[in-house]
């Protein structure tokens, strides 16, 4: 599905997120889709990479973290 075709929040979130990351949103969306990461974790701290994969490799500590105040208050930052 391409970004055009998705819910406007979904989008706007891709949109904010792409370019804090410095990658096209499209891009960014079709690695997610693919479950890959690199070009988003190319830009990212090695400690931080490493941080990340380890939250996505852990089906609990992924739900604990897109849940927290801290992931929602960065939701509507990125929502401007």
């Amino acid at each position: 599905m391409s970004i055009s075709h998705q819910n406007p929040q979904l989008q706007a979130l891709l949109r904010a997120v792409s370019g804090k990351l410095g990658i096209p949103a499209e891009t960014l969306q079709q690695e997610l889709q693919e479950g890959k990461f690199d070009k988003a974790l190319a830009n990212l701290k090695p400690q931080e990479a490493a941080a990340f994969k380890q939250v996505l490799a852990d089906p609990q500590k992924l739900d604990r973290m897109m849940n927290s105040k801290q992931a929602k208050a960065l939701y509507q930052k990125l929502r401007g």
